[in-house]
Protein backbone atom coordinates (compact mmCIF):
# COMPACT_ATOMS: atom_id res chain seq x y z
CA UNK A 1 0.00 0.00 0.00
CA UNK A 2 1.92 2.84 -1.13
CA UNK A 3 2.21 5.82 1.72
CA UNK A 4 1.76 9.33 0.37
CA UNK A 5 2.28 12.69 1.83
CA UNK A 6 0.43 16.24 1.28
CA UNK A 7 2.18 18.99 2.90
CA UNK A 8 -0.30 21.80 3.11
CA UNK A 9 1.96 24.98 3.64
CA UNK A 10 0.98 28.48 5.10
CA UNK A 11 2.59 31.12 3.03
CA UNK A 12 4.56 33.73 4.63
CA UNK A 13 5.05 37.17 5.98
CA UNK A 14 2.90 39.68 3.35
CA UNK A 15 4.10 43.04 2.97
CA UNK A 16 1.28 45.00 4.46
CA UNK A 17 2.23 48.36 6.07
CA UNK A 18 -1.57 49.52 6.36
CA UNK A 19 -3.39 46.17 8.09
CA UNK A 20 -5.38 45.90 5.43
CA UNK A 21 -6.94 42.67 5.39
CA UNK A 22 -6.45 41.51 1.58
CA UNK A 23 -8.16 38.15 1.61
CA UNK A 24 -8.28 37.84 -2.64
CA UNK A 25 -7.25 41.23 -3.75
CA UNK A 26 -4.13 40.88 -5.57
CA UNK A 27 -1.02 42.00 -5.35
CA UNK A 28 0.04 41.47 -2.07
CA UNK A 29 3.62 40.50 -1.91
CA UNK A 30 5.82 38.68 0.50
CA UNK A 31 7.72 40.85 2.81
CA UNK A 32 11.89 40.34 2.73
CA UNK A 33 10.90 38.47 6.60
CA UNK A 34 8.58 36.44 4.05
CA UNK A 35 11.01 35.62 1.86
CA UNK A 36 13.02 34.56 4.37
CA UNK A 37 10.38 32.07 5.64
CA UNK A 38 9.90 30.94 2.11
CA UNK A 39 13.50 29.79 2.01
CA UNK A 40 13.76 28.38 4.95
CA UNK A 41 10.84 25.97 4.24
CA UNK A 42 12.38 24.86 1.19
CA UNK A 43 15.60 24.44 2.94
CA UNK A 44 13.84 22.36 5.43
CA UNK A 45 11.99 20.06 3.06
CA UNK A 46 15.01 19.24 0.62
CA UNK A 47 17.85 19.47 3.61
CA UNK A 48 15.62 16.71 5.53
CA UNK A 49 15.36 14.66 2.11
CA UNK A 50 11.87 14.34 1.52
CA UNK A 51 10.80 13.29 -1.56
CA UNK A 52 8.54 16.23 -2.60
CA UNK A 53 7.54 15.59 -6.86
CA UNK A 54 5.36 18.21 -7.39
CA UNK A 55 4.81 21.78 -5.68
CA UNK A 56 1.40 23.64 -6.04
CA UNK A 57 0.14 26.78 -5.15
CA UNK A 58 -2.67 29.02 -4.29
CA UNK A 59 -3.16 32.12 -7.71
CA UNK A 60 -2.27 34.48 -4.77
CA UNK A 61 0.82 36.34 -5.35
CA UNK A 62 1.86 35.58 -1.49
CA UNK A 63 1.43 31.62 -2.34
CA UNK A 64 3.56 31.85 -5.51
CA UNK A 65 6.40 33.32 -4.14
CA UNK A 66 6.17 31.13 -0.87
CA UNK A 67 5.84 27.92 -3.39
CA UNK A 68 8.75 29.14 -5.42
CA UNK A 69 11.75 28.30 -3.45
CA UNK A 70 10.81 24.84 -2.94
CA UNK A 71 9.78 24.20 -6.43
CA UNK A 72 13.27 25.34 -7.38
CA UNK A 73 15.30 23.37 -4.97
CA UNK A 74 13.27 19.86 -5.79
CA UNK A 75 14.15 20.80 -9.68
CA UNK A 76 9.94 20.88 -10.43
CA UNK A 77 7.26 23.33 -12.01
CA UNK A 78 5.39 25.33 -9.68
CA UNK A 79 1.77 24.84 -10.76
CA UNK A 80 -1.43 26.57 -9.66
CA UNK A 81 -5.20 25.11 -8.09
CA UNK A 82 -7.43 27.88 -7.59
CA UNK A 83 -9.04 25.39 -4.70
CA UNK A 84 -6.02 26.71 -2.81
CA UNK A 85 -6.72 29.71 -2.64
CA UNK A 86 -8.02 32.25 0.33
CA UNK A 87 -11.37 32.22 2.01
CA UNK A 88 -13.90 34.68 0.75
CA UNK A 89 -14.22 37.50 3.17
CA UNK A 90 -16.83 40.46 3.38
CA UNK A 91 -14.48 42.31 4.99
CA UNK A 92 -11.96 42.06 2.51
CA UNK A 93 -10.16 45.46 1.72
CA UNK A 94 -10.98 46.83 4.74
CA UNK A 95 -8.32 47.11 7.86
CA UNK A 96 -11.08 45.35 9.97
CA UNK A 97 -8.34 42.94 11.24
CA UNK A 98 -5.97 45.02 12.80
CA UNK A 99 -8.93 47.88 14.22
CA UNK A 100 -11.84 45.40 15.21
CA UNK A 101 -13.81 47.94 16.67
CA UNK A 102 -15.07 49.11 13.43
CA UNK A 103 -17.54 46.32 13.61
CA UNK A 104 -19.71 48.02 15.78
CA UNK A 105 -20.83 50.36 12.97
CA UNK A 106 -24.47 48.91 12.19
CA UNK A 107 -23.44 48.15 8.17
CA UNK A 108 -21.53 45.53 9.23
CA UNK A 109 -23.94 44.14 11.16
CA UNK A 110 -25.94 42.00 8.84
CA UNK A 111 -22.58 39.97 8.34
CA UNK A 112 -22.75 39.09 11.99
CA UNK A 113 -25.14 36.67 12.73
CA UNK A 114 -23.78 33.36 12.59
CA UNK A 115 -19.96 33.32 13.74
CA UNK A 116 -19.63 29.56 13.33
CA UNK A 117 -20.61 29.50 9.47
CA UNK A 118 -19.14 32.16 9.12
CA UNK A 119 -21.82 34.39 7.81
CA UNK A 120 -19.34 36.86 6.87
CA UNK A 121 -17.99 35.11 3.80
CA UNK A 122 -17.15 31.93 2.30
CA UNK A 123 -18.80 28.92 5.01
CA UNK A 124 -16.21 26.40 6.47
CA UNK A 125 -18.02 23.89 4.50
CA UNK A 126 -17.13 24.90 1.42
CA UNK A 127 -13.13 25.86 1.91
CA UNK A 128 -13.02 21.67 3.13
CA UNK A 129 -15.18 20.62 0.18
CA UNK A 130 -12.61 22.36 -2.19
CA UNK A 131 -9.21 21.88 -0.36
CA UNK A 132 -10.19 18.38 0.17
CA UNK A 133 -10.63 17.78 -3.58
CA UNK A 134 -7.11 19.82 -4.03
CA UNK A 135 -5.58 17.29 -1.70
CA UNK A 136 -7.34 14.10 -2.89
CA UNK A 137 -6.25 14.69 -6.24
CA UNK A 138 -2.71 15.64 -5.36
CA UNK A 139 -2.56 12.01 -3.64
CA UNK A 140 -3.63 10.10 -6.42
CA UNK A 141 -1.55 11.93 -8.89
CA UNK A 142 1.39 11.84 -6.90
CA UNK A 143 0.62 8.62 -5.09
CA UNK A 144 3.78 6.71 -3.34
CA UNK A 145 5.62 10.54 -3.21
CA UNK A 146 5.29 13.67 -1.39
CA UNK A 147 3.69 16.81 -2.71
CA UNK A 148 3.67 20.25 -1.58
CA UNK A 149 0.59 22.92 -1.53
CA UNK A 150 0.89 26.18 -0.82
CA UNK A 151 -2.44 28.17 0.72
CA UNK A 152 -3.97 30.41 3.32
CA UNK A 153 -4.49 29.89 7.04
CA UNK A 154 -7.76 29.53 7.26
CA UNK A 155 -8.50 26.88 4.33
CA UNK A 156 -5.43 25.07 5.90
CA UNK A 157 -6.92 25.16 9.29
CA UNK A 158 -10.18 24.08 9.15
CA UNK A 159 -9.10 21.37 6.48
CA UNK A 160 -6.90 20.14 9.15
CA UNK A 161 -10.06 20.29 11.63
CA UNK A 162 -11.78 18.03 8.97
CA UNK A 163 -9.75 15.39 8.87
CA UNK A 164 -9.18 15.22 12.55
CA UNK A 165 -12.62 14.90 12.64
CA UNK A 166 -13.14 18.37 14.47
CA UNK A 167 -16.09 20.82 14.69
CA UNK A 168 -15.11 23.54 11.74
CA UNK A 169 -15.84 26.18 14.06
CA UNK A 170 -13.55 27.29 16.20
CA UNK A 171 -11.79 30.26 18.54
CA UNK A 172 -9.49 32.11 15.66
CA UNK A 173 -7.27 33.00 18.17
CA UNK A 174 -6.49 28.89 19.15
CA UNK A 175 -5.62 28.17 15.01
CA UNK A 176 -2.40 26.00 14.67
CA UNK A 177 -1.06 27.32 11.63
CA UNK A 178 1.60 29.68 11.21
CA UNK A 179 3.10 31.53 8.95
CA UNK A 180 5.21 29.22 6.88
CA UNK A 181 3.73 26.30 8.79
CA UNK A 182 3.74 22.91 7.75
CA UNK A 183 0.46 20.48 7.77
CA UNK A 184 1.79 16.78 6.49
CA UNK A 185 -1.02 14.95 6.02
CA UNK A 186 -0.25 11.23 5.29
CA UNK A 187 -1.92 8.33 3.67
CA UNK A 188 -1.89 5.03 3.57
CA UNK A 189 -3.57 4.42 0.21
CA UNK A 190 -6.48 5.94 0.41
CA UNK A 191 -6.80 5.68 3.98
CA UNK A 192 -5.86 8.86 6.12
CA UNK A 193 -3.18 8.01 8.63
CA UNK A 194 -2.17 11.07 10.82
CA UNK A 195 -1.06 14.55 10.44
CA UNK A 196 2.26 16.51 11.67
CA UNK A 197 2.33 20.22 12.34
CA UNK A 198 6.04 21.73 12.21
CA UNK A 199 7.12 25.21 11.73
CA UNK A 200 10.68 25.04 9.89
CA UNK A 201 10.61 29.13 9.77
CA UNK A 202 9.45 29.03 13.57
CA UNK A 203 12.84 31.20 14.30
CA UNK A 204 11.66 34.20 12.41
CA UNK A 205 8.11 34.64 13.88
CA UNK A 206 8.47 36.77 16.38
CA UNK A 207 7.17 39.93 15.45
CA UNK A 208 5.84 38.30 12.28
CA UNK A 209 2.63 40.51 11.48
CA UNK A 210 -0.50 38.00 12.31
CA UNK A 211 -3.01 39.86 10.01
CA UNK A 212 -6.00 37.55 9.24
CA UNK A 213 -7.09 37.04 6.26
CA UNK A 214 -3.62 35.04 5.11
Amino acid sequence: MATTTVHLVRHGEVHNPDGVLYGRIPGYRLSDRGRAMADRVAEHLVGTGRDVVAVVASPMQRAQETAAPTATGFGVELSTDERLIEAGNHFEGTTIGSRPGQLAHPRHWRYLWNPFRPSWGESYADQVVRMRAAVDDARRAWAGHEVVLVSHQLPVWVTRRSFEGRSLAHDPRRRECALASLTSLRFDGDRFAGLHYSEPAGALLGGADPVSGA
